[in-house]
């Protein structure tokens, strides 16, 4: 177990922050990063072009240690949507088949499938939300002979109620189905295998729980998915051996075929490197149980105020949605806002996402204020 991180965040004692599944504040290392990476593109002189490939690998690195995958398997890209885009692109699909999502799934996995389906003559299987918040079962049946797709997250992000990744990769294995992952809401803050799921892509933004910048984001290929078509064509995902001036027509044959057009950017990479390398020293493990600690407390003080919420068993440790008996009040979170208590409505939920600068005395206020707007 982790004790409290809030020395390595710049959250004011007076702050409870209960958001990070939106966003995440950067650590002081984070914030140092980006201040040298902005002073250093000052100096334009002093920046050696030839070394901006660098930056961009060690950023392969260490996000492929987060998620058990070599260098060669990871893309950089500006967004889950793109990833996602990317991996849609790849895919095959029928006319008769079918894509297998969640229900109330996040956008940046759901609109791409429902262009790519209503293209193909295909359909879209959508899972009900499942009253226990074990989407498992449901999503294991869904998937069938007719399945070309499950395109699903590690877990859902209104409420952090889980999936089985590792069952459903199997399933998909049986019955011929490509499996795209968005795991954004997940990797960071949850042990994460892609050797164990063997999905096909994974799609992960850094913003949230990689604690790094906004328009950054990474994409997984698998062994035999690193040999398709990139959205863009530009000297950096094709051979590197190519010299100014000449053309090469073959693409890179790694992952990194799939980058987008300055993928070396030299402020959000340094800051995404920092990042990752603390939630390693910290270990994704650690940070899991630490923070399924904090939400463990969270669901007692809900369910001793007779809020609803998903089943520890079946949901994430890292983030967890309430739901009050009435349902959430009309201006909650701008009341809770003005008591210096941050959290977010998602749904029928308040969804509440601590990090590792929160403590139980964060939670005490938390449910202080929710006390005083909460009508029991």
């Amino acid at each position: 177990m982790l004790e409290c991180q809030r020395h390595l965040f710049d959250v004011p004692r007076e702050i409870a922050y209960f958001n990070c599944a939106a966003f995440t504040p950067f650590l002081l290392s984070v914030a140092e990063a980006g201040h040298g990476a902005v002073t250093r593109r000052g100096h334009t002189w002093k920046i050696n072009s030839e070394e901006l490939a660098d930056g961009a690998d060690r950023a392969r690195t260490l996000f492929g240690r987060i998620i058990n995958a070599d260098r060669d398997a990871i893309a950089i890209t500006p967004a889950t949507s793109y990833s996602i885009a990317v991996a849609a692109a790849n895919l095959e699909l029928a006319a008769g088949q079918n894509i297998v999502v969640l229900q109330d799934q996040f956008p940046s996995n759901y609109y791409v499938w429902v262009e790519k389906a209503a293209q193909a003559g295909a359909t879209m299987q959508v899972v009900p939300r499942p009253a226990n918040g074990d989407w498992t079962p449901g999503v294991l049946e869904a998937i069938g002979a007719d399945t070309a797709i499950a395109a699903l997250p590690g877990c859902h992000w209104m409420d952090g109620s889980l999936l089985d990744l590792a069952a459903v990769g199997v399933r998909c294995r049986e019955v011929g189905a490509a499996f795209v992952i968005d795991a954004t809401q997940s990797t960071g803050a949850q042990r994460l295998d892609v050797a164990a799921i063997q999905p096909d892509f994974l799609a992960c933004s850094a913003y949230k729980w990689l604690l790094s910048p906004y328009t950054l984001a990474f994409l997984y290929a698998a062994p035999h998915r690193r040999d398709g078509m990139p959205l863009e064509l530009h000297s950096g995902n094709h051979d590197p051996s190519q010299q100014h001036g000449t053309y090469s027509a073959a693409l890179r044959q790694s992952a990194a075929r799939y980058d987008m057009g300055e993928r070396t950017n030299l402020t959000s990479l340094p800051m995404a490197c920092a990042a990752m390398t603390q939630l390693l020293d910290w270990g994704l493990g650690e940070i899991e149980e630490s923070l399924g600690r904090l939400t463990d407390k969270i669901a007692d003080e809900a369910a001793r105020r007779g809020y609803a919420h998903p089943p520890r068993q079946h949901r994430a440790r890292h983030f967890i949605g309430v739901t009050p008996p009435g349902g959430v009040p009309t201006g909650l979170v701008e009341a809770l806002a003005a008591d210096n208590v941050y959290v977010a409505p998602r749904g029928p939920s308040i969804r509440i996402s601590p990090h590792l600068h929160n403590d139980v005395a964060d939670i005490d206020r938390l449910f202080a204020a929710l006390d005083r707007h909460v009508p029991l």
